[in-house]
């Protein structure tokens, strides 16, 4: 499975701003710790923030925190939303053009592939990824001591 940049940086987002909190954070802070750019990361904030993730406040106090609590972010529905559920390979999606496809054993097992991606992630939580045992490296990693 192969997850795009956008899934990734929303995961990466979460886990600051989950990392951080209480504290408010923003997205030029959140930049330059991971190096990413900052224009991509509106975009991924945005999203975050119309999904329901995120609160984003603007202004001279405004700043970035969790909507609700880590352990209610699940990172199966998460991922499903930030992927948009697109196709894993061509067979899956509307203009499928291969023409084995009929007779093709592949998709039914890429399909159970997916789903057994899918339910694992389904188990996990936000805040299975900032857990106390893991909330001080990431503290240090992050530099936000």
């Amino acid at each position: 499975m192969h997850i795009t940049s956008f899934t990734d940086y929303a995961l990466r987002v979460l886990i600051y701003v989950a990392v951080k909190a209480p504290a408010q954070c923003t997205i030029a802070e959140i930049a330059e710790r991971y190096g990413i750019s900052r224009n991509h990361l509106m975009k991924v904030v945005q999203a975050l923030n119309q999904r329901g993730y995120l609160c984003a406040q603007r202004g001279k106090n405004g700043g970035l925190r969790l909507k609700g609590s880590a352990s209610d972010i699940n990172l199966g529905q998460l991922i499903r939303e930030t992927e948009q559920d697109k196709p894993l390979v061509e067979c899956f999606g509307r203009d499928n053009q291969c023409v084995i496809t009929p007779a093709c054993q592949l998709k039914g097992i890429l399909a159970e592939a997916q789903q057994a991606f899918y339910q694992c992630l389904d188990r996990y939580t936000l805040a299975d990824l900032v857990s106390a045992r893991s909330q001080q490296q990431l503290t240090q990693l992050l530099n936000l001591t």
